[in-house]
């Protein structure tokens, strides 16, 4: 035991010791909050976009569109949505040649404006108003959506004025609709609210960070192992300690990596999020410890990773090379990503027949099984796909050892019927 340890501690440390170790773990949380603060913060920097309308309908739309789009402006001007266009109403007899020119700078806009889009408004073919518009900004909809919406809004005005309809009959027309209201017997007041559904997200995102740690610890411990093949190391470590010390030690150390970087992240995000949303974060520690999310996370936290660490560290021990390892490990990938194609589904159907027959196939159930643990599935359910999961980490532990023991001491390049016929000999 003192050997494993101390080869646990070796891992470990040759880790955490590094600077940028520590640098890829603080970032992560600084790019993920610049993330969403980049494109609050460029809208703001961004110039206000400039849209001429050009009116040949002859019928007074261009000044309604104007008029509509600036009623609208004030509940657009929100974080996240955009600054809204600055519409002007241009020259009447202007065409699609001017609106050519203007972009194009080869004609100043009448006032030296200078000009995003042109929207051009005329009478169509059917009666109706029909757009046609120009801009240099080929990827930017917000105008376009802008003018359109306006241009929709007058011509649905208009028509029902004819039939004697005024805007205010439009407007009580829009706001008609029942008032819901969503109750569930598993809401704590009868009435649904946001802390009743913050379960199924929290089990979600849990389930999420469940398979990126998983993924990310048995890389590590993977690009460790074909290291050490590489450079002979494993068979000097093998001289002094047994397979099984040094198999387990690697996976220990690891996932002592991996639970400081879960760690450092809790404390981060738990910090940052009781600073700026003190109500949320009361409601996700509530979910989290209230309805036993943690214990599910922590459960299959471990089950999920010493399932494939020991994977990827037969593998890697057969490999001495990176790309050996990829070629290997395509299965393994596969079949991770299956889950994540799922998870989706537990927010909305934790009760799902599909999902519940997932749970049990042993790979996919430490993800699965923390996506609908917030839908409090059956405890037969939990018991059963809980106690298959662990026996299937001792034969896939098992079979490892075996198979680390004979990758480790093999040379020349190894596919994936050589490493089933390495473990069916045992080393």
């Amino acid at each position: 035991m003192s050997v494993l340890l101390r080869i646990a501690a070796r891992e470990y440390v040759a880790y955490v010791r590094t600077v940028g170790f520590w640098l890829s773990m603080l970032l992560l949380p600084v790019v993920a909050a610049l993330g969403g603060a980049v494109p609050t913060l460029m809208e703001s920097r961004s110039p206000v976009s400039v849209v001429a309308v050009i009116d040949r309908t002859g019928e007074g739309v261009g000044t309604a569109v104007l008029a509509r789009a600036q009623a609208e402006s004030d509940g657009r001007a929100r974080p996240g949505l955009g600054k809204p266009p600055r519409l002007l109403l241009g020259p009447l007899d202007a065409d699609a040649e001017d609106a050519k020119a203007w972009l194009n700078g080869v004609r100043p806009y009448p006032g030296g404006v200078e000009l995003s889009a042109v929207a051009i408004l005329s009478r169509g073919a059917d009666g109706g108003v029909a757009l046609d518009y120009w801009s240099n900004h080929l990827s930017d909809p917000g105008p376009r959506q802008v003018v359109r919406a306006a241009v929709t809004e007058v011509m649905r005005e208009r028509y029902l004025t004819q039939r004697g309809l005024a805007a205010a009959d439009l407007a009580a027309l829009d706001e008609l609709g029942p008032k819901v209201s969503d109750f569930s017997p598993k809401a704590a007041s009868g009435e649904v609210s946001l802390r009743d559904r913050l379960p199924g997200l929290v089990g979600f995102g849990a389930a999420m960070l469940l398979w990126s740690m998983v993924l990310t610890g048995a890389g590590i411990l993977l690009n460790s192992v074909v290291e050490e093949k590489s450079s002979r190391v494993l068979e000097v470590l093998l001289a002094s300690a047994s397979v099984s010390e040094i198999m387990f030690g690697k996976i220990l150390g690891v996932l002592g990596v991996t639970l400081t970087v879960l760690g450092v992240w809790g404390v981060v995000g738990a910090g940052a999020m009781t600073l700026l949303a003190p109500t949320i974060a009361a409601d996700v520690a509530s979910v989290l410890f209230g309805k036993g999310l943690a214990f599910y996370f922590g459960f299959y936290l471990i089950g999920g990773y010493l399932l494939y660490a020991a994977i990827f560290t037969a593998v890697g021990a057969f490999c001495e090379t990176t790309r050996e390892a990829q070629t290997l490990l395509g299965p393994v990938m596969a079949v991770l990503v299956v889950p994540v194609l799922f998870m989706t589904q537990a927010i909305r159907r934790p009760d799902s027949p599909l999902l519940e027959a997932l749970s049990w196939v042993p790979p996919f159930t430490p993800f699965l099984m923390t996506a609908r643990a917030a839908g409090e599935p059956p405890l037969w359910q939990v018991l059963g796909t809980g106690a298959l999961m662990i026996a299937t980490v001792f034969v896939v532990v098992w079979l490892s050892g075996r198979a680390f023991r004979a990758g480790a001491l093999s040379t020349g390049k190894v596919d994936l019927k050589g490493l089933l016929a390495a473990v069916r000999k045992g080393g």
